[in-house]
């Protein structure tokens, strides 16, 4: 059972001053497919204001549907195998980089503990890019206005650093709700380049990270589901039995108009894993004395006393050497 203990207020100690030192970092796309349009009309467009036109036909073969993910590998490796971070819904690999007030983010922390890790911007998302829609993204993007996001991720806690809110807002990004089987092809191909690793995903992701571990069990060896929003097959859950599953979850839940479903959704998925012989725990952070958390964890002001959590149970399960 993890708990708050004097192990997890060494490991921030341990860390706050730690430079990064890096063997290697850099960045790649993976996954996509080839679409061919046509019977578009051919455009004539001017780029830059005062240039010439050109003509632009849209007809052709696109390369669409990659997924962007950076890296980030530590001089001193610890971490037995890489650790992989998927974002939510409307949302991108700065998720998990700097907090909006400027603090460390879980990134740059497991760095320093030694973890080979990729941030990843999802299908749709970020420098992953869009496709032309609705020929080949069906239906529109969603945007949401800048008051929407506060109660959607619970922020009227204590913990998230609502001075902050507009830094927030500025990394929401345009969402669609009909990319999900290009977006979990992306993150299949990712696992295959990448892997055996431990998956850390957040909301949106959980479908996704449920669904590739029960889709490539051989090559995930545990899960960190941070307040998913969906789950995997509930009739394939045997397959995940040999990969220990952390849920995390934060505060004012039971105020919540959806979450109490959601988390019920969540548990009852983890409880098939356990029947089916697997190893589940799940840690609502107040029932551990730690209040205050909105949906956004890993922004909150007790962001790394969450990750050194989250680090210990890791330990746990012989991820770290």
């Amino acid at each position: 059972m993890i708990s708050r203990c004097v192990a997890c207020a060494a490991l921030l100690a341990g860390c706050a001053q730690n430079p990064i030192a890096l063997r290697d970092m850099g960045s790649f796309h993976v996954g996509g497919r080839e679409v061919t349009i046509s019977g578009k009309p051919v455009k004539e467009v001017v780029f830059t204001p005062g240039g010439v036109p050109a003509k632009v036909d849209l007809n052709g073969t696109y390369l669409v549907e990659s997924m962007y993910v950076q890296y980030f590998l530590p001089a001193r490796p610890r971490g037995a195998v890489p650790l992989l971070m998927w974002h939510g819904g409307g949302l991108t690999g700065v998720t998990y980089e700097s907090t909006p007030d400027g603090r460390e983010g879980w990134l740059n922390w497991f760095v320093k503990r030694g973890w080979d890790v990729y941030n990843s911007d999802a299908v749709e998302r970020g420098r992953a890019g869009w496709a032309m829609y609705p020929d080949i993204f069906k239906g529109e993007p969603l945007f949401l206005p800048k008051n929407e996001p506060f109660g959607r991720f619970r922020m009227s806690g204590s913990q998230f650093p609502v001075e902050a809110y507009d830094n927030f807002v500025r990394q929401i990004v345009p969402r669609w709700t009909t990319t999900d089987d290009a977006i979990l092809a992306a993150y299949t191909a990712l696992v295959d380049k990448v892997c055996p690793c431990v998956i850390l995903f957040h909301s949106q992701a959980g479908q996704f990270g449920f669904k590739v571990a029960q889709a490539r069990p051989e090559k995930v060896k545990a899960l960190i589901a941070v307040e998913p929003a969906g789950t995997g097959d509930a009739r394939e859950a045997d397959r995940l039995k040999a990969i220990p599953t952390l849920f995390v979850y934060g505060d004012y839940i039971e105020q919540d108009a959806r979450w109490p479903q959601i988390r019920k959704n969540g548990v009852a998925f983890g409880e098939a894993i356990s029947k089916a012989g697997g190893r589940v725990e799940v840690l609502d952070l107040p029932r551990a004395g730690i209040r205050g958390n909105s949906r956004m964890l890993m922004m909150d002001k007790n962001n790394l006393e969450v990750a050194a959590l989250i680090q210990s149970w890791l330990e746990q399960q012989g991820l770290y050497r």
